[in-house]
């Protein structure tokens, strides 16, 4: 059985307690064995003996960051196997750790409809043959749209095109939304949607996540 730790809180903005339902749903018709925290010093205990990390943190403060226990147990346990999935807010978490935003595979710059906007917006499939995105078409999310210093290494599943209604210059701007990335041994999934429950509740983007959850795991 998958044992899974799942971290979520910090900002009410994201409603991480309202999206933890919808969390725990799918990860028990998954049939993980799961341990919830609301408690960023969990991450201070030795984590190698969980299968997957999911983060659904988010920052309070954006000068919040990992202290170097914290950092050095979750990058240690992904870089000996442990899977690590997050979205939209995890990609803001933790702004002063440059090496969890190294492992994630990104920093988010801002969104340019502003903030909880349902900014109408594609999602075009990259991979298609990936068992992540397998099945899966392009689609449309309203909400807000990421821009994001992405790296060059992650193995881009979705991406989107900005439209410059807010920023000119951003018209026609290709950005990844969802990748993969390997972190030593451990496999790395992170999606950029999520601002609304909402969002993950969509169709797509629900199987996305319980895919990503499978694939990410250390007995994949």
């Amino acid at each position: 059985m998958t044992k899974a730790l799942y971290l979520y809180g910090g900002w009410p903005g994201h409603n991480p307690y309202g999206v933890a339902v919808w969390t725990r749903n799918v990860l028990e018709e998954l049939g993980f064995q799961v341990v919830e925290s609301t408690d960023i010093f969990v991450l201070d205990q030795d984590l190698t003996d969980y299968d997957l990390i999911i983060n659904n943190w988010n920052n309070a403060l954006l000068s919040e960051t990992l202290t170097p226990s914290q950092e050095e147990r979750l990058l240690g346990a992904v870089q000996t196997g442990t899977g690590f999935v997050s979205w939209h807010g995890g990609g803001a978490a933790f702004r002063g750790s440059v090496m969890y935003h190294m492992m994630l595979g990104a920093d988010v710059f801002y969104h340019p409809a502003g903030e909880g906007v349902r900014h109408p917006y594609p999602l075009y499939v990259v991979d298609p043959d990936h068992p992540i995105t397998v099945g899966i078409d392009h689609f449309q999310a309203a909400s807000e749209q990421y821009y994001m210093n992405v790296d060059p290494r992650n193995h881009v599943l979705l991406e989107t095109v900005f439209d410059g209604e807010h920023m000119p210059w951003l018209d026609g701007q290709r950005m990844p939304q969802a990748w993969t990335k390997q972190w030593g041994d451990g496999r790395v999934f992170y999606s950029a949607l999520g601002h609304y429950l909402e969002d993950l509740t969509a169709a797509p983007v629900e199987e996305l996540m319980r895919r990503a959850f499978l694939w990410a795991r250390r007995d994949s």
